[in-house]
């Protein structure tokens, strides 16, 4: 099936899943392009991550012309399925519009919380490998897990993340993303539209070893829909209205100035109809 005909069948999809929450208004602002666009780099636990934080990068490449790049942080744990998934990865890279980068020649192993205690020298030599790449390509924006995602290597990559960016002695804005566990305090939701959402499902379907073990691009929808719930009381005031879309990603912006961090950016929601731009990086 064509990637044309892989989008509609999602929109399709999309726009009946809509339908159960009250068909609100869909919006999309136009493709455009900032003078000097930014980068954007996405540190991922694993490939398929890129699919289900991509809300905000997508929306910057696409209406702010910004370059985006997926690090493979790690390629998962079975070394048998290493390189299908790094295929799997560009494949899903190359719906989204983004570039790939892969952390060492086979990813990077043992990336976990704990390993930097475990595993001292394996720890510098990834913290090493992250700095590098950040010096080299000194992103406006980085995505990496938050500290509490409850799996072992979302969390290892947030650690890891936080500590190379100290190490290369970074300014840029750090989006912390949530999957597997919710984040207290996020402050942007960033809405995407049907065209948008079905997009990012698309992406997250090349992924096919994995959704053969576990469909899980089934309930993206449904994690989508509910961080309009949660987003619009966390950041617009308990007991405030849902925002008036169905799909949106919670993150949570920090300001970082020579790799440490300096402030919480404010709370901000993010409608499809607002072309984003830097300006969501500033205070």
């Amino acid at each position: 099936m064509s990637q044309e005909a892989d989008l509609a069948r999602w929109r399709e999809h999309l726009n009946r899943f809509a339908a159960l929450l009250g068909d609100p208004p869909d919006r999309q602002a136009g493709p455009g392009r900032e003078p000097q666009p930014g980068h954007c780099l996405i540190f991922a636990p694993h490939p398929d991550d890129e699919c289900i934080v991509g809300a905000l990068p997508l929306r910057l490449k696409q209406e702010a012309g910004w370059r985006v790049s997926n690090v493979a942080v790690t390629l998962g744990s079975n070394v048998e399925r290493r390189e299908s998934r790094w295929a799997e990865l560009q494949d899903a890279c190359g719906v989204l519009g983004f570039g790939c980068i892969r952390a060492g020649a086979d990813g990077l192993s043992d990336v976990r919380a704990d390993t930097s205690e475990r595993q001292p020298r394996l720890w510098q030599v990834h913290v090493e490998t992250l700095a590098a790449l950040l010096a080299a390509h000194r992103p406006d924006l980085v995505l990496a897990p938050h500290a509490l995602d409850d799996n072992p290597s979302h969390r290892g990559v947030c650690r890891l993340v936080t500590e190379a960016l100290a190490a290369a002695r970074l300014d840029t804005v750090l989006a912390h993303t949530e999957f597997w566990s919710t984040q207290s305090a996020p402050n942007a939701l960033v809405q995407t539209s049907i065209a948008d959402t079905a997009r990012l499902i698309a992406a997250l379907e090349r992924h096919a070893g994995e959704i053969e073990r576990n469909p899980y691009h089934l309930r993206l929808p449904a994690f989508l829909a509910d961080a309009v719930r949660r987003g619009g009381e966390l950041l617009l005031g308990a007991g405030e209205a849902a925002p008036d879309f169905a799909f949106a990603t919670l993150y949570r912006l920090v300001s970082y100035r020579a790799g440490q961090p300096m402030a919480e950016l404010p709370r901000r929601v993010f409608p499809a109809d607002q072309a984003l731009s830097s300006a969501l990086l500033k205070p």
